[in-house]
């Protein structure tokens, strides 16, 4: 039996795997490691049981887990050299875009932010030096798509990895890799952990060879790995990824379509209602619209701001992906480089019942009048 197969086992033959914390691992006396570890920054049954799993969620050749999707994100621009160019999407995590911005100028990286939603700009933006393109979809927090294949003719003309974030979507709505993706990301901290109690990140290849061999080398120097109780709670919510996100797009589709017939909102941003402007794309790209989605409030930004407030149930909190249901303001928690509406509210749906999430919703929009 390899050291491989080992790792999943329990001596004890406990069904949910024991948390490994150890941080060193025994040698035998020709100093071999019988168990296949040896420290774990460089590795760990947990840890290794995670990446096996995402990998094959998405499709992959590898998984290599971070301690935050942060920390996945900054291994992917460490990952290319000095002097290469990167297109972000005009709208994406503003976390992600803040990095760029602060962090990898004095790395010598440059970027552009583009509108990944129109090919033709995608094109006229790529220079002879890019060497990532980065793709959000859907997008934060407009929930705007890309054209995943057709972004993937471009990276392979300009000889160029994409990278798509999927955390939105989650493996269950999309698989980029399938679509000519070199690299997904996801914060595992939202869907795939689902319980709003650890951080963590991920990126999946497309391909072992020299990229993912850079970025697991940036894992094991760098050191951000998730701890392995992380690893076991993150693996602990996927055993339920399913079920909770199956609830959580269901409920949201019905949601959306209550806010889109309502007279105190002005839009509704979610992929699988007609109105959306990559309806179709969403369509062939995606299994379904997801369990988020926004809306822009008609009255502005005081008006948006008091109907957030009004809410009685529903958690008044920035993240996704957990079980409850969370709304927010997000133009006010972005900072100064926002480019969401004023006027937009981002709802992350939970498990909750349905018909609860709406009355709420209701009478907060009703307090407006």
């Amino acid at each position: 039996m390899s050291s491989h197969e080992k790792s999943k086992r329990s001596p004890s033959g406990a069904v949910i795997a024991p948390i490994e914390l150890s941080t060193t691992f025994t040698r035998d006396a020709d100093g071999t490691y019988p168990g296949g570890y040896f420290y774990t920054r460089h590795g760990n049954p947990n840890r290794e049981q995670l990446e096996d799993a995402l990998c094959s969620l998405e499709g992959g050749a590898t998984a290599i887990a971070f301690a935050s999707g942060t920390a996945a994100s900054m291994a992917a621009f460490l990952s290319q050299s000095s002097g290469d160019h990167v297109l972000l999407p005009q709208e994406c995590y503003h976390g992600t875009q803040e990095m760029m911005r602060q962090i990898f100028p004095r790395w010598g990286l440059s970027f552009d932010l583009v509108d990944m939603t129109h090919i033709e700009t995608v094109q006229e933006a790529v220079r002879p030096n890019t060497r990532l393109i980065w793709v959000e979809t859907p997008s934060n927090p407009r929930l705007r798509l890309s054209d995943l294949a057709a972004l993937s003719t471009i990276a392979k003309k300009a000889k160029a990895t994409l990278l798509c974030d999927n955390t939105f979507a989650t493996p269950l709505n999309q698989n980029p890799l399938k679509f000519g993706c070199d690299l997904v990301l996801h914060s595992t901290t939202k869907y795939l952990n689902g319980h709003s109690d650890v951080l963590g990140g991920v990126l999946v290849a497309r391909e072992q060879g020299a990229l993912s061999e850079r970025i697991r080398s940036i894992q094991i120097c760098g050191g951000a790995v998730p701890s392995p109780f992380d690893c076991w709670l993150t693996m602990r919510g996927m055993a339920t990824m399913s079920l909770r996100v199956q609830t959580q797009c269901a409920s949201a589709e019905k949601i959306a379509k209550f806010l889109g017939g309502h007279r105190q909102i002005e839009r509704v941003h979610y992929p699988s209602l007609t109105s959306h402007p990559q309806y179709l794309l969403a369509k062939t790209q995606m299994r379904s619209g997801g369990g988020l989605l926004s809306f822009e409030v008609k009255g502005g930004e005081s008006a948006a701001l008091a109907f957030v407030a009004a809410v009685r149930n529903l958690h008044r909190a920035t993240s996704l992906g957990g079980v409850e249901t969370l709304i927010e303001h997000r133009a006010s928690m972005e900072g100064p480089n926002t480019r969401t509406p004023r006027n937009l509210v981002r709802l992350a749906v939970g498990i909750e019942p349905t018909a609860e999430l709406i009355a709420d919703l209701d009478q907060a929009l009703a307090s407006l009048d």
